[in-house]
C-alpha cells in the first residue's frame, strides 16, 4: 500500500490551477469523470475516427501538457463549465497519458488517492500495446481506469468490460510486462508502440517511465525514445540488472542519474 498521502496531493502536472475551468462539483463516480475527460479530449491518433480532421484543431499535438495549462487550452476553445461536452472541434487533443493524467487530477482534487501508471494493455492491435492508465485506491486496494476510450473507440475495439474499473490483466505495469520478459513468461516482442517500436528495450523505456510517474514526474526526458537509433535498442546486462530493480520498486526515490543512451554527450 505504502504511503497513500503522497498520491493524495497534487503535483505540478495534476494541479489544475485557478483558471476559468476546475474541478469544483465534479461527481465522485469514476465512470461519470471519465465521460466528462472524454468529452473535453480527444486523441490524436483517432481524430479520423470522429469524423474530424487534424486541419480542424488549433494544436494538434502529442505532448502532455499540466492540468493548469491543459485547462486553459480547453477553456479557449470552449468556456463552459468542464462537465459540459464539447464538439469534437473544440477538444484539446493529446495522447492516453492525458486522458490518465486528467481523471488523476480530478481525483485527487476530491481527495482520492491517484497516480498515472505507465505500461501495456492487451486490448488495442498489438497483444501488448504500450499505454498509459490511471490507477485509483478505493476500498482497500488499487482499481485501474483507462478514461480514454469512449463511445467512439470503445465499440471499434470490441471492449465489453468496465473501462472505469479494469479487469485483471487487460493492463499491466511496465515493470510486470519487464518481469515476464526476463523470467521466460513472455515474448519481450509483443510489447511495444505500434510499429515503431517493440522488445525489451521499450519495455524498459516504459520502466522508467513508471518509475519516473510514481515519483510525481508524468512526463521525462524518457518521451524522447523515437530518437533511439538501433544501436541504443540493444540492452547491457548492467542496464537490465538496474531495470529489475525499477520493475520490482518503481516508486523508490528517483534515480536522477538515469539519462536515455540516446541523449548522452
Amino acid at each position: 500500500m505504502g504511503n497513500l498521502e503522497r498520491w493524495r496531493s497534487h503535483n505540478p502536472m495534476s494541479d489544475p490551477g485557478t483558471g476559468i475551468l476546475g474541478f469544483v462539483g465534479l461527481p465522485a463516480d469514476v465512470g461519470a469523470l471519465c465521460r466528462i475527460v472524454q468529452g473535453v479530449l480527444i486523441h490524436s491518433d483517432w481524430i479520423a475516427a470522429y469524423g474530424a480532421s487534424e486541419a480542424e484543431f488549433r494544436t494538434v499535438s502529442r505532448e502532455t501538457l499540466p492540468l493548469a495549462a491543459r485547462l486553459r487550452q480547453i477553456g479557449e476553445a470552449d468556456s463552459r463549465a468542464l462537465a459540459l461536452e464539447r464538439a469534437t472541434d473544440k477538444r484539446a487533443v493529446g495522447t492516453c497519458r492525458a486522458y490518465a493524467l486528467m481523471l488523476c487530477g480530478m481525483l485527487r482534487q476530491q481527495g482520492v488517492p491517484a497516480r498515472v501508471r505507465c505500461g501495456f494493455a492487451s486490448y488495442f492491435k498489438k497483444p501488448w500495446e504500450d499505454h498509459w492508465i490511471c490507477e485509483y485506491w478505493r476500498d482497500g486496494h488499487w482499481h485501474q481506469a483507462d478514461a480514454q476510450l469512449d463511445k467512439i473507440i470503445a465499440p471499434r475495439l470490441g471492449i465489453a468490460f468496465n473501462l472505469a474499473d479494469l479487469p485483471a490483466n487487460m493492463f499491466i505495469t511496465a515493470g510486470e510486462a519487464w518481469r515476464r520478459c526476463r523470467s521466460g513468461e513472455a515474448d519481450p516482442a509483443i510489447f511495444g508502440h505500434g510499429e515503431a517500436a517493440a522488445g525489451l528495450w521499450f519495455v524498459r523505456v516504459n520502466v522508467v517511465r513508471d518509475h519516473h510517474s510514481m515519483n510525481n514526474r508524468e512526463t521525462s526526458d524518457w518521451d524522447t525514445w523515437r530518437q533511439a537509433t538501433a544501436a541504443h535498442r540493444v540492452l547491457s546486462e548492467a542496464e537490465c540488472v538496474q531495470a529489475d530493480g525499477l520493475a520490482a520498486h518503481p516508486e523508490a526515490p528517483i534515480v536522477a542519474a538515469l539519462v536515455p543512451p540516446w541523449l548522452r554527450a
